[in-house]
């Protein structure tokens, strides 16, 4: 097993948040995660993310390159689709070099039997959002969007997206959106012994909870408000949350 940390991070929303926070998550990637042995991107990269056959959006290329780096490096990178970039395809997989994932998964994170899932449309209720998922993620659907125009689209994505709001102190979305999630892993952790995390993002609300002795709920939180990422160290100790704070 590598002696190196294996890191998460989710929620960075590049694209609505300043260029101050791309310039650090870009140093971040190029500095921490170089030293890991694994990133998780857990949803979210991007505020809006759609692969057509030919085009990919310009704005993130800095991004791009860099994860492409880290790749080349030899870091293992795992990207989880969130409720804004949920349409990762060939360019990610192949000219990149991430693992694409699509659902919620069962991985290895650095020897602890994991389920990681970005959070949005798990648990009880939000039945209405559960509906939009399976219709904006629907191939009808994709295919349809494939058609509009790349500006077009990515016109309408911005004029949908609330992720400035997140922006704001007084704002109290994240909090209601935290507790499901929550709810929804310790569920998780007790259903199943052999699990030792539930990792999510989506609540931009950054926790950690032992459930259990020695199985958690981890949240890694958000490069909107906090700038967190959780740390797992392969000595099997316990994960522990970090928050970036160099541009």
């Amino acid at each position: 097993m590598s002696e190196k940390p294996f890191l998460i991070v989710s929620d960075t929303h590049l694209g609505a948040v300043p260029e101050s926070t791309e310039r650090a998550f870009r140093h971040f990637l190029e500095t921490e995660a170089r030293s890991a042995s694994g990133l998780l991107i857990n949803g979210d990269l991007f505020d809006f993310w759609f692969e057509y056959r030919s085009v990919v959006p310009r704005k993130h290329y800095r991004v791009v390159a860099a994860l492409a780096n880290l790749v080349e490096a030899g870091v293992p990178v795992w990207f989880m689709g969130g409720n804004h970039d949920a349409w990762g395809g060939d360019f990610l997989e192949k000219d990149v070099g991430v693992t694409v994932l699509r659902e919620p998964t069962i991985l290895d994170l650095a020897g602890r039997k994991a389920l990681v899932a970005h959070g949005d449309g798990v648990g009880a209720g939000d039945l209405g959002y559960r509906a939009l998922k399976r219709f904006i993620r629907h191939p009808l659907t994709v295919g349809a969007f494939r058609l509009l125009h790349p500006d077009w689209g990515s016109w309408i994505a911005e004029r949908v997206s609330t992720t400035e709001e997140k922006a704001i102190p007084s704002d109290t979305s994240n909090l209601t959106r935290a507790e499901p999630i929550r709810a929804w892993a310790r569920e998780k952790l007790l259903e199943d012994p052999s699990l030792q995390l539930v990792v999510a993002g989506h609540s931009h609300v950054p926790e950690l909870e032992e459930v259990a002795p020695g199985r958690f709920y981890v949240n890694s939180g958000d490069w909107v408000r906090h700038r967190t990422y959780v740390v797992l160290d392969p000595d099997g100790s316990p994960p522990h949350l970090r928050s970036w704070s160099t541009d």
